[in-house]
């Protein structure tokens, strides 16, 4: 298990009720289910069109279970964003 920070940006951020929390996990899934039992209810559909980056990476359409999580990583949650 590594331990680093989940960041919430716009809608997922206003879901959630905090900007960012720890992780401690093995993998962007593991993380993500931890998140999902934090913060039931509406943070739960936001999260379905989320886009992700662990360190600055997008992880684009790899399966959330295999995307390794590192020790003081970064894992950005990205809802859809309007405008340009």
């Amino acid at each position: 298990m590594a331990k680093g920070t989940v960041r919430y940006w716009a809608a997922a951020k206003a879901a959630a009720g905090v900007g960012e929390e720890p992780y401690d996990a093995g993998t962007l899934a593991e993380a993500l289910d931890a998140a999902r039992e934090r913060h039931p209810g509406e943070f739960v559909r936001v999260l379905r069109r989320c886009s992700f980056l662990i360190d600055g990476d997008p992880v684009g359409t790899r399966g959330h279970e295999t995307v390794r999580l590192a020790e003081g990583g970064t894992v950005e949650v990205l809802p859809p964003f309007a405008g340009g």
